[in-house]
């Protein structure tokens, strides 16, 4: 059955992904060494036999800026090292994904915990070629970046702020300031062994007819 022209601009949609063509990205280096970084270099530094000095000077012959007294942890994915700046006595926690297609600038005394993601990385929602929309991102001396936490692209995280456990941060957060995801209830304790379990039983359904 033939469509009407109104019927298929109602079916049809926005995005043409092979339109992509990643306009004005530059990964900053050579494809022979985006290679070598991402075929060898990278899945070494996030094995846990390589210690925290080795991966520290590894990440450095890659271009990276690294302080000193730097640990970064196993399992810390790193998009592009020449694009990665931390400063002296910060941490970044085991699984870490620092997905710096641009710049991700770490202050001092920052701790980066467990697998939070840095996303510098980001699309055109409203292009049909849904062409990059990136941005670099800064932690700032003395920032806690907690587990699993999300920075996107664009944001600066402020000077001694702290940014909770699971907490997604989509705008720059002030200096000394704190960021919480939203946090569980606790509501009524469950009924004991031996306890009547009648309201939580299923309505119109005998208690015994549920077991």
């Amino acid at each position: 059955m033939t469509q009407t022209p109104t019927a298929e601009a109602a079916n049809r949609h926005l995005r043409r992904l092979a339109l992509f063509t990643g306009k004005g990205y530059d990964k900053g280096r050579s494809l022979p060494i985006c290679a070598a970084w991402a075929m060898v270099a990278e899945p070494l530094s996030r094995s846990i036999l390589c210690p925290p000095s080795a991966r520290a000077k590894l990440l450095r012959a890659f271009g990276a800026t690294i302080g000193e007294n730097v640990n970064i942890r196993n399992d810390v994915r790193i998009h592009w090292p020449w694009k990665l700046t931390v400063g002296d006595n910060s941490w970044i926690g085991v699984g870490t994904y620092l997905l710096n297609l641009e710049p991700i600038t770490i202050g001092q005394d920052v701790c980066i915990s467990q697998q939070a993601f840095l996303c510098t990385g980001s699309h055109q929602a409203a292009d049909v070629a849904f062409e990059y929309d990136n941005g670099p991102i800064t932690v700032e001396d003395g920032a806690w970046v907690a587990a699993r936490a999300t920075v996107l692209r664009g944001v600066t995280i402020g000077r001694d702020a702290v940014v909770g456990a699971t907490a997604l941060v989509t705008k720059d957060v002030p200096a000394q300031s704190r960021v919480f995801a939203p946090r569980s209830e606790v509501n009524e304790p469950l009924p004991t062994n031996g306890s009547t379990h009648d309201h939580l039983a299923t309505p119109g359904v005998n208690s015994e007819e549920q077991q």
